[in-house]
C-alpha cells in the first residue's frame, strides 16, 4: 500500500519520498528494483532513486545480503529509524511515505514520537482478526496525537479470469465494521492481483497500473492537511 501510494502521487507529478520503517521485514527496495546501497555527502545520506524518481530509504540497501536478518532489540530499531529521518538528505519533497510492520511495535511508538505526522492510514484484510490488529494500531495512534486519515482494505476479493465474477478468498468484508469502530472511512478495497504479486517481485511496482488505487489516492490527498509531513502506513 505504502509503494503503490507512492506510484500514485508520483505519477501526479509529486515528489515523494519512502522511508521503510519496517527494520526487521523490509520490502520496498525489491518492489522498486534497487539493490544498490545509498551514497554519501556533506549534507547527509543520500536516498536511493527509483527510476521514475521516487527517492527511497531502508535498511535493506545497507545490508551486505538482501537476505540478511536485521536481529535487533527494539532501541537499535528506534535508533535506526531516527536515523533515516534525520541524517538523510531526503531534499524537497511533497510527500514522505512511511511503511511500518503491522501492530504495535517500537517501531510504530518511534515513528510517532519523533516524526511529525500529516496522518496515519490503516491497512487491513477482510477478517476480523486482522481487524482485531488495526483496531489496536488506531488506539495507539489515537492516544499519540496521530490523526487517522482513513482504512483500506486489501485483498479483499479475487476476481475469476473465466467469467469475471468476484470470489471473497478470506471471508466477507469485515472492514466496514473495522472502519465503523474506529471512526475513520473505508477509502477503498483492494482485490488480491497476480499481476501486482509479479510486477513487485520484478521490482517493477511503478509498471504497475493500479486504476482501482487511483481513487483512494485522491481521497488521502484531500484528506492530508497542507503541510509537508509524513502519511504512515501500519
Amino acid at each position: 500500500m505504502a509503494a503503490l501510494l507512492a506510484v500514485a502521487l508520483n505519477r501526479r507529478g509529486e515528489q515523494v519520498g519512502v522511508l521503510d520503517a519496517d527494520i526487521t521485514g523490509p520490502s520496498i527496495p525489491m518492489m522498486f528494483g534497487l539493490h544498490q546501497p545509498p551514497l554519501m555527502s556533506p549534507t547527509g545520506i543520500l536516498p536511493a532513486e527509483t527510476t521514475g524518481g521516487i527517492k527511497v530509504m531502508s535498511i535493506n540497501l545497507l545490508l551486505p545480503s538482501e537476505d540478511e536478518a536485521v536481529i535487533w532489540r527494539g532501541p537499535l530499531i528506534s535508533s535506526a529509524i531516527k536515523q533515516f529521518w534525520n541524517e538523510v538528505f531526503w531534499g524537497d519533497l511533497d510527500y514522505l511515505i512511511v511503511d511500518l510492520p503491522p501492530g504495535t511495535s517500537d517501531a510504530s511508538l518511534t515513528v510517532m514520537q519523533s516524526i511529525p505526522l500529516s496522518g496515519v492510514v490503516l491497512v487491513t484484510s477482510p477478517q476480523d482478526l486482522a481487524g482485531m490488529v488495526v483496531r489496536k494500531a488506531a488506539g495507539m495512534a489515537k492516544r499519540m496525537g496521530a490523526p487517522i486519515l482513513g482504512v483500506v482494505e486489501n485483498m479483499s476479493y479475487v476476481t475469476c479470469p473465466k467469467c469475471g465474477e468476484k470470489i471473497e478468498v478470506f471471508g466477507p468484508s469485515q472492514a466496514f465494521r473495522t472502519a465503523l469502530k474506529i471512526g475513520s472511512p473505508l477509502l477503498g478495497q483492494l482485490p488480491l492481483d497476480p499481476e501486482l504479486a509479479r510486477r513487485c517481485d520484478a521490482g517493477e511496482i511503478e509498471e504497475y497500473e493500479a486504476e482501482l488505487f487511483e481513487p483512494i489516492t485522491e481521497q488521502l490527498v484531500e484528506r492530508v492537511p497542507r503541510r509537508k509531513t509524513a502519511p504512515i502506513f501500519p
